[in-house]
């Protein structure tokens, strides 16, 4: 068929397909004037969110809705009629915010957006309005911060069904919910889904074999062992959720002239030996070395920047945004509107790493008023501020990881949950003074985290052996909903890392080299994985970020651009054409069922139904499968290649 055809397919019907049979559908129309490709994406809960919270929610957030509008959820926005998708210079709340009619200016009390506001929201309502899924504002007078410390847990009974901790607080929340506790996954779905979890891949059908063939009741507990054990496998995967976290890369901003500082090898060494999460965070904090101080040391941006932009403020924004699950970048320029977090609160973390005196802004603007090193939660000690940067560092670096501080436990537990299970215990992953949805489960794994000495490959190990993890997936939730129950682990989409290593892997056409090799002699790996690669066209449609701003999670919603590189796009359609005649190579001398059942073991981790057989015949031309694989066409071959990856039944994990 090749890649023209592809493309007329798309026209008449590939979108359709690839798109709606998915549960995450398309992204709203955007406006021209205000989108382009390179354009940085608002960031809703850090740069909107805020805005609606202190200047629209006395009466148009909680039960307030003055005039039928509420900002409480996007469903009741949109269902106000005030914007119009991807058309902010159509929609009555830009009209309204940008008015200097007095009667008509909103909001009408207190002074009006200033017009860096008034175009950010702009921005926002030309991207598609995006929401970050399951969000919801509440009156600030609800939200309420749990304490530092850790609850003491108390574990409900086990019983002959129910033994694992976590599944025995789970099924707690069950009951009182009136829901039953869900129904285990088969084999093969275990297996490709856990494959993908902690080591990025599906997998092969060699290991599919193997564990359907074992009859062992405790089989599912030892791969999870057996995956987690496979250092390379392991760090090669989560260098990409580490890389988004630490807004590490490869290439990119500042790294040429200095004004950026790799901690790669550092971070590879990090994962492969599993460092313990505290002493993790403290190297990241206060480094002992150069190889691990960029994190620390942010970006020096070219140029004049906003002084909420200084690599002082970025240690502020960063460590507390990591580690805590504040967001900081609002009081980076005045007092919080979502939080307790004043603008002293910033510059005082700020203030630890600092060279020299630091003068707090205020948007933007000198207060003649010095900053103070201070630690957010001074009832766990605070900071001398006379000792050198390096000596506050360690205090800071050593405040955030005793063991009374419950936050950073909760943080990096509720970001492993989220990974793992698609939502965060705690949603939005960057917003921990939320509630939890089980605090009892969230304190928990943060308590089983801190006992078992930080182990992260163990608090995996303990989530992903409980039968809630391998539970079937929940695919009643829908985005948006006000109300968010629990019911089981969501559907996820595969990264673009692993979408590339999935289909280098099958088709034997990944790079030649990396472009970070990492430093470990006794490394083994059977490709070069995507994660080690600088970013392209194709991952970067595909969803991976530029990493000079934090990321802790990734988009979910396809878009348009996606769909094109998926199906015209020259990446993809180089690794298929070579993939199509390397397989015909291996599988020459084989019937063509075998080359079949093949792809679908590595892709989908089953083999293909009757029926589908049936239609496989028409797609390879053939009129049996049983004939020899090489008198299959290469041209049909990657048609098949094609057709799979394109499978939402591929694309996601459930």
């Amino acid at each position: 068929m090749g890649v023209a055809v592809r493309g007329a397919l798309l026209l008449v019907g590939t979108l359709a397909f690839v798109l709606g049979g998915t549960q995450w559908g398309v992204g709203e129309p955007t406006g021209d004037a205000h989108v382009q490709a390179t354009e940085t994406r608002v960031d809703f809960v850090h740069e909107i969110a805020p805005v609606i919270q202190k200047r629209c929610g006395e009466c148009h957030v909680g039960h307030r809705a003055e005039a039928g509008l509420s900002f409480n959820t996007r469903q009741s926005l949109l269902k106000a009629e005030v914007i119009v998708i991807g058309h902010p210079e159509e929609s009555e709340l830009v009209r309204r915010i940008s008015s200097n009619d007095p009667d008509e200016r909103m909001p009408p009390n207190g002074p009006p957006l200033d017009p860096q506001t008034i175009e950010k929201i702009k921005l926002w309502i030309a991207q598609g309005a995006p929401w970050e899924e399951g969000y919801a504002l509440s009156p600030q007078e609800n939200q309420t911060e749990p304490p530092l410390k850790l609850a003491e847990v108390t574990i409900p009974p086990a019983d002959d069904e129910v033994t694992h901790p976590i599944d025995r607080l789970a099924r707690e929340y069950f009951r009182t919910h009136n829901m039953t506790f869900p129904q285990v996954v088969d084999d093969q779905t275990f297996l490709r889904r856990v494959g993908f979890d902690l080591v990025g891949l599906p997998p092969t059908p060699e290991e599919v074999a193997g564990f359907l063939a074992d009859s062992a009741s405790d089989k599912r507990d030892r791969w999870v062992r057996r995956l987690l054990d496979d250092r390379t496998a392991y760090a090669d995967h989560w260098m990409s959720f580490w890389n988004d976290l630490l807004r590490n890369d490869y290439t990119g901003t500042g790294y040429i002239d200095g004004g950026r500082k790799q901690i790669s090898a550092w971070l590879y060494q990090a994962l492969y030996n599993n460092m313990p999460y505290d002493e993790f965070v403290r190297e990241l904090v206060a480094p002992s070395s150069p190889e691990s101080e960029g994190f620390m040391r942010g970006i020096k941006w070219r140029g004049n920047v906003n002084a909420s932009q200084r690599v002082e403020l970025q240690f502020a924004q960063t460590t507390s945004q990591v580690f805590l699950g504040i967001n900081m970048k609002c009081a980076s320029c005045h007092d919080s509107f979502i939080d307790r977090w004043k603008l002293t609160d910033a510059y005082g973390l700020a203030a630890i790493v600092a060279e020299e005196p630091l003068e707090i802004h205020r948007c933007d603007k000198p207060t003649g008023q010095m900053a103070t090193p201070h630690f957010l939660y001074p009832e766990l000690g605070d900071i001398d501020p006379n000792p050198p940067p390096q000596e506050r560092l360690k205090q800071y670096a050593r405040l955030l990881t005793v063991a009374d501080n419950g936050r950073t436990s909760r943080t990096i537990v509720n970001r492993i949950w989220h990974r793992l299970m698609g939502r965060g215990l705690v949603h939005p992953v960057d917003m921990m003074s939320q509630p939890a949805w089980s605090p009892e489960l969230l304190d928990y794994l943060a308590r089983y985290l801190v006992d078992h000495k930080w182990d992260l490959k163990e608090l995996i190990y303990h989530i992903c052996t409980s039968r809630i993890y391998q539970a079937v997936c929940d695919e009643s939730a829908t985005p948006g909903e006000e109300k968010y129950v629990f019911r089981g682990p969501l559907p996820r989409r595969i990264t673009a890392e692993q979408f590339c290593d999935t289909v280098w892997r099958l088709t034997g056409n990944s790079p030649a080299k990396p472009a970070f090799n990492p430093p470990v002699a006794d490394r083994k790996a059977d490709f070069v994985r995507a994660s080690l690669t600088a970013a392209d066209a194709f991952q970067l449609a595909l969803g991976r970020p530029q990493r000079d701003v934090v990321v802790s999670t990734r988009p979910e919603v396809i878009t348009t651009l996606q769909a094109l590189n998926l199906s015209i796009g020259p990446r993809l359609h180089e690794d298929l054409e070579a993939g199509a005649r390397n397989l015909l190579q291996k599988f020459a001398d084989k019937p063509a069922d075998d080359l079949v059942r093949h792809i679908y073991l590595m892709t989908l981790t089953r083999e293909p139904t009757p029926a589908e057989k049936q239609v496989l015949t028409s797609v390879l031309n053939i009129e049996s499968l049983d004939i020899p694989a090489r008198n299959l066409e290469a041209a049909h071959v990657e048609d098949l290649l094609w057709m799979i990856v394109m499978l939402p039944e591929f694309q996601t994990i459930r």
